[in-house]
């Protein structure tokens, strides 16, 4: 079974809370902050503008992305915590260096 987003929600897999700090201390699990990073699987169709038509979203499945704290809904599948959020509330796409040499 798969999740299919509505309209202009993103589903999204969180990134791994970092256990060691830039000094070398490890954090426990329950000191760690949540990450605000991860990576996009699955994508709605984008909003339904009043025209009718659909404004598409501006990410795919496998983009890295940041978003905000507190704009995303936790959910629970198949035993896997995943985040539901609208795309208004992502605010970047992380590209690799190997993208932006593509992109050159």
């Amino acid at each position: 079974m798969s999740i299919k987003p509505l309209d202009d929600r993103i589903v999204v897999r969180r990134s791994e809370a970092q256990t060691l700090s830039a000094g070398g201390i490890i954090i426990p699990d329950k000191a760690a902050e949540k990450p605000s990073e991860g990576i996009v699987i699955a994508a709605g169709p984008g909003k339904l503008l009043e025209n009718g038509k659909r404004l598409p979203v501006s990410v795919k499945v496998n983009d890295r992305v940041l978003f905000t704290k507190y704009g995303a809904k936790e959910v629970s599948h198949e035993g896997e915590k995943l985040l539901i959020l609208r795309e208004s509330d992502l605010l970047a796409v992380v590209e690799t260096e190997v993208e932006e040499e593509r992109a050159a």
